[in-house]
């Protein structure tokens, strides 16, 4: 297989992954918090309603990135939209959390370093990749 086929395959299937496990704590937030070290927010109806809607938008874009998979070069611009506006939309949750006093910042080293190492993963798969698309043929 070419490398940067494999490249996007694992970009995929890094994303699908984490995306998946992030289902569990958003239907379950005890969990969520706990792996965030989260305190101070009481999780409500309200809470637990917006949580299920983001588990099932998570849900659907772990299947979009299999989905992906299947046609690696064809779909890769999945890449760019699972990291602008998915990716950074997700990472700026996690600032908020930080900015607003829940969590400190050894609490969110290691998500922001999980975050920095996906961005270079896609960034590098998505233009290593470029070689690969056939440019449209020129209509005489």
């Amino acid at each position: 297989m070419d490398r940067r086929i494999l490249w996007l395959r694992i970009s995929y299937w890094a994303g699908a992954v984490l995306d998946g496990l992030w289902v569990i704590p958003m239907l379950v937030p005890q969990l969520g918090m706990a792996i965030y070290g989260i305190e101070g927010i009481e999780v409500t109806g309200g809470i637990r309603y917006t949580l299920a809607v983001g588990a099932a938008l998570m849900a659907g874009w772990t299947f979009l990135l299999i989905w992906a998979d299947r046609k690696p070069v064809e779909r890769r611009g999945i890449i760019i939209l699972t990291m602008f506006p998915v990716k950074l939309g997700l990472d700026l949750t996690t600032i908020y959390l930080f900015v607003y006093g829940y969590v400190t910042v050894s609490d969110m080293v290691p998500s922001w370093i999980l975050a920095a190492a996906l961005y270079v993963l896609f960034i590098f798969s998505y233009v290593n990749s470029a070689s690969l698309v056939k440019s449209p043929e020129k209509k005489g």
